[in-house]
């Protein structure tokens, strides 16, 4: 597997996954009079391969809810009479609002569409007279000041979590077998989930002590402010903590050596969560295929809970997607490796 597998998993990763272009961005519009010029520029952004309009907004309160709750990383808001201005005044704005958690993506985002723009008004207009009649106006929301370290924080706190707790944990059951010390385990009165949650619990602990960690040196080192609610923060990590170490036991299980177990926690994890969780590239910007298997990675939750509750400093009510599925990974991977240990030794 390793030889003949592996190059045919990473070429089909690095090929399609690791891609910085913008493609199918969440678009939201804000257009109080849908007169034909501005018709005409919503279906230019529409149409191009970089845009999908998700949400035509009434109102400012619209545009808000669009980026709190994920639907939109890019709004394009046309000032009252557009068309009007354009014709009679010989120039209009068009604020463009992007979603600066990531700043490269939002970078991007804003050049695409000043693109179309330009590209639709130099048709609009004789090329002489062109120049600066639809003047854009940016905005970058979450993330004014372009930090880097905005980004790759969630990104890196999601990725060193999952892999050391998997890695922990991986080897708590199959060092038993090794040692020859399973026996004391499967003779004892207790059920074997209270064994799982047994092996748990010590590496919970230190999990906590290294969350803790990277938070002091995210804030006072990094200087990347949390800006929502920190008991929020913990209790979301937390429950990412647990489901990080069930999916180690859950591996630990159906493994027979420590280097097995070791392998498929460390190199087995360590793609995915890079290549599939948006820690690095936009998940839209990948194949369809790519993107559904992302949503069986439990950091692309994790990382997208972080950045709304530490970045955008919204409540944890706006994550209720990324718990809930946080939440029955947890529970489905307690059961697998429930399931999947054996009483019996062969």
């Amino acid at each position: 597997m390793i030889l003949l597998l592996m190059p045919v998993i990473q070429i089909i990763l690095f090929g399609f996954a690791m891609s910085t272009e913008v493609k199918n961005t969440k678009v939201v519009v804000l257009a109080n009079q849908a007169d034909e010029v501005t018709r005409q520029l919503i279906e230019r952004i529409d149409a191009s391969q970089y845009f999908e309009i998700a949400v035509i907004a009434h109102n400012s309160g619209d545009v808000d809810n669009a980026f709190r709750d994920g639907t939109a990383k890019l709004a394009i808001i046309f000032e009252n009479g557009f068309s009007k201005k354009l014709t009679h005044e010989g120039k209009a704005h068009i604020q463009l609002i992007a979603d600066a958690t990531d700043p490269n993506a939002a970078t991007s985002f804003v050049f695409y569409a000043g693109n179309i723009i330009n590209s639709y008004q130099q048709e609009l207009m004789p090329v002489q007279s062109a120049a600066g009649l639809i003047q854009p106006e940016v905005k970058m929301l979450y993330n004014p000041q372009m930090i880097s370290a905005y980004n790759f924080v969630p990104g890196v706190l999601g990725m060193i979590m999952l892999l050391i707790c998997a890695m922990m944990t991986s080897i708590a059951i199959v060092r038993e077998k090794e040692m020859g010390t399973m026996e004391i385990l499967l003779v004892s009165p207790m059920k074997p989930i209270y064994t799982m949650l047994s092996k748990i619990a010590p590496y919970f602990v230190l999990s906590v002590i290294n969350f803790a960690t990277i938070m002091l040196l995210s804030v006072y080192v990094l200087h990347v402010p949390v800006a929502g609610s920190f008991i929020s923060l913990v209790l979301v990590s937390l429950l990412y903590i647990f489901v990080s170490l069930a999916l180690g036991l859950l591996i630990s299980t159906i493994t027979s050596t420590q280097l097995a177990a070791m392998f498929i926690s460390g190199m087995g994890l360590m793609l995915p969560v890079m290549l599939l969780s948006g820690m690095i590239f936009p998940i839209e910007n990948m194949p369809g295929i790519l993107r559904f298997i992302s949503n069986f990675v439990p950091a692309r939750w994790y990382i997208d809970a972080v950045k709304t509750i530490m970045i955008k400093g919204l409540s944890i009510t706006e994550v209720g997607t990324d718990v809930a599925v946080l939440s029955v990974m947890a529970v489905l991977l307690v059961i697998a490796s429930v399931k999947k240990f054996k009483v019996r030794l062969e």
